[in-house]
């Protein structure tokens, strides 16, 4: 399995400088106005950021709570294609509000609310993934003969969307199940980068644009990366390359 690829951040007081891989530069130390209007979100940022600075912390958290609402549901998919457990995915995205909060004074307009808060939360779904990797080396499940690392049962099944509450057809559920490992195979054997490119865009719903912002490509290189992706997926899951 190839590298995964850290999402480069603006820095978060408190982090390690070690945490952070620089792909591109960084903006500026000071606040930059952004060249095109700001959106809803990256305003309600901004006065929530305001909010924090005054001391008025209650109403900053009061203000908060819609941009939880807003992005937590994009959140959750994305951080589950990245840990595979919805416990923990769910988890990782509790964590990552609890961050851009805490250091919301770093936000800065130069960057759409949705790709900073998308940065810290796929770094923070990396770290988690890294710490898992550190945990199974030393557990050796009874039920593996070969050496290997398995999913527990029951985690597996809800991974894999199969028990939920309007699932009638047991073969259609099967069948379900098979495309989506199927799916999530091939995905992980996507060269990092271009497994990064597509993840964002497909799970994360980030256009080009913005995915090439996070990771310090250009538009054009992602478009490259993301086509490439989906051909080699297409080869992998049995159609034409």
């Amino acid at each position: 399995m190839s590298a995964d690829v850290r999402i480069t951040a603006t820095a978060v007081p408190g982090e390690p400088a070690a945490n952070t891989l620089t792909t591109h530069a960084a903006p500026a130390a000071g606040r930059r106005v952004s060249p095109t209007p700001l959106s809803e979100d990256s305003l309600l940022a901004v006065e929530i950021r305001a909010l924090v600075e005054q001391g008025d912390l209650e109403k900053a958290r009061q203000r908060f709570d819609g941009l939880v609402t807003a992005h937590q549901r994009r959140a959750l998919r994305i951080a589950f294609q990245y840990l595979r457990d919805a416990a923990e995915a769910d988890e990782a995205v509790q964590d990552a509000f609890v961050k851009v909060f805490s250091h919301i004074g770093s936000y800065r307009e130069a960057w759409p609310f949705e790709v900073w808060f998308t940065r810290i939360l796929i770094n923070g779904c990396l770290d988690r993934r890294k710490a898992r990797v550190r945990r199974e080396r030393w557990i050796v499940p009874a039920d593996d003969t070969n050496g290997h690392t398995s999913v527990p049962h029951d985690r597996a099944i809800f991974a894999s969307g199969t028990m939920t509450a309007g699932s009638i057809d047991p073969e259609a559920r099967l069948l379900a199940r098979e495309r989506r490992a199927r799916m999530t195979a091939a995905i992980d054997r996507l060269e990092g980068r271009q497994r990064t490119v597509f993840m964002l865009c497909h799970y994360g719903d980030c256009t080009p644009r913005e995915v090439g912002a996070m990771i310090g490509l250009n538009e054009s290189t992602v478009r490259v990366h993301l086509f490439r992706a989906a051909r080699k997926l297409r080869a992998l899951l049995g159609g034409q390359p």
